[in-house]
């Protein structure tokens, strides 16, 4: 163990450049930049996963730090997508008829698992989105 220790250290410097925690947003961008370019010369080659994974958690951790993700309620994403796309609480035949919309963008009501899967495919987003 003290060998490759000892081979490591003597890397480092190298390494580095790589693989150091992103402290600015200047290393932040220079890591998502690096893994991008890893993404394109290695593609699906699995011999290469660990680095890719460690680029990525390297790139989360900096932005779970710097860009927290705030909690949405499905009555917001809703609100949001009528908004967007110019529809009205008629225009959402995945969860049914008008009163059970109003009573979900009143928060009364909660989306199903069946209404959440139609609304997704529809607008072409994750799941997650309506969670």
């Amino acid at each position: 163990m003290n060998q490759l220790l000892e081979n490591t250290i003597n890397s480092w410097p190298l390494v580095a450049q790589v693989l150091s925690i992103p402290q600015t947003k200047a290393d932040y961008q220079r890591t998502v930049t690096l893994l991008d370019e890893l993404i394109d010369i290695v593609g699906d080659d699995e011999s290469h996963s660990r680095l890719t994974d460690t680029l990525s958690l390297l790139v989360e951790s900096y932005e779970n730090e710097h860009y927290p993700m705030t909690e949405v309620s499905a009555q917001e994403v809703l609100q949001s997508i009528m908004q967007e796309h110019g529809l009205r609480d008629r225009s959402f035949p995945e969860i049914g008829d008008q009163d059970k919309m109003l009573g979900i963008l009143k928060g009364e009501q909660e989306l199903n698992s069946q209404q959440i899967r139609a609304l997704s495919e529809r607008f072409q987003v994750s799941e997650m989105v309506f969670s």
